[in-house]
């Protein structure tokens, strides 16, 4: 059989309908090579013949480690540091100078293998120093998370980012890790990395300044991006901004908050007799800590990067 592409109508909507029950993605019908292409390995390590064997596999309760490798394997994608670069000049020209006293919260909402938090730590911390923010970094896939805690990538990943954070922030492997390049401790500690699913509201406790939920709407269906907006606008303070990624919208949406250019909105603040209060109190930051991230014992193997 023909792993490649031989899967069966019924396995294929058992896969797409586990994948937006349990994540809330759509995987189109036409999305066969995408399903199979990432799938047919783990049938031959399990020795299936069929997709039918895999998926019934997985619907069993000893198939559940199974069922989050493939949820990873089919919600992945790409990423790279500084993508879609304007959003982080927005965030350096635009929102930290209006940030005032406090500490800025971030949340990156879909982290995936850390590119995107990183490129956002490296922004505060060049224009706060090291102690003025926190990030918290999500994503519903371990895998991804793991690695993003890590903080080490292979050299061409950087190709996008400004020379002068490359060596502020980055080591350059030695050893068996040349070829790769590691996160600065100090820029990892104010990140925490947290399993979550956007399915599913924040703890009310938890107000952010900034949130980026960058290419992931793109992948949900109108009613759950609706959903989705409404638990990640339910963690933004009012005056907050959202970044959202150059091709998606919230056209079709009921969603308050204010365009300020396309992908970049904010959330009114509110206003109460003739004057504007932050609806974030000290109480409500003080109840909101992050936990360090904790740092992986690999920085005797990475130097400095020469100028």
């Amino acid at each position: 059989m023909n792993f490649h592409n031989d899967i069966s109508a019924s396995a294929l909507g058992k896969i797409r309908e586990f994948v937006y029950r349990t994540a809330g993605i759509v995987i189109g019908p036409d999305k066969t090579a995408l399903v199979t292409g990432r799938l047919w390995r783990r049938l031959a390590i399990y020795g299936f013949t069929n997709y039918d064997a895999y998926v019934n596999f997985i619907a069993r309760p000893e198939g559940a480690d199974e069922r989050d490798i493939m949820l990873d394997l089919l919600t992945t994608n790409e990423t790279y540091f500084f993508r879609e670069p304007a959003h982080f000049d927005f965030l350096r020209n635009e929102i930290i100078p209006r940030q005032g006293s406090g500490t800025m919260r971030v949340w990156c909402a879909a982290a995936s293998t850390g590119e995107e938090p990183y490129s956002i730590a490296m922004v505060l911390a060049d224009c706060l120093g090291t102690s003025n923010w926190t990030i918290l970094a999500t994503d519903i896939s371990r895998k991804v998370l793991e690695h993003a805690r890590q903080g080490v990538y292979r050299a061409e990943r950087i190709n996008h980012m400004p020379a002068d954070y490359l060596k502020r922030f980055c080591r350059r492997g030695i050893g068996e890790y040349d070829g790769m390049l590691a996160v600065v401790p100090s820029l990892r500690a104010p990140l925490n990395f947290e399993l979550h699913n956007l399915l599913h509201p924040r703890p009310e406790q938890e107000k952010f300044d900034v949130i980026f939920l960058r290419n992931v709407l793109i992948y949900f269906d109108n009613p759950t991006k609706q959903q989705v907006l409404n638990n990640v606008l339910q963690a933004l303070r009012p005056g907050g901004w959202l970044i959202l990624g150059h091709c998606e919208s919230l056209q079709g949406l009921q969603v308050p908050v204010d365009t300020l250019r396309p992908s970049i909105y904010r959330k009114p603040i509110t206003v109460n007799k003739n004057h504007v209060e932050r609806a974030e109190t000290n109480s409500q930051r003080a109840a909101f800590s992050l936990q360090r991230a904790e740092l992986a014992p690999h920085s005797a193997a990475f130097g400095r990067i020469a100028s």
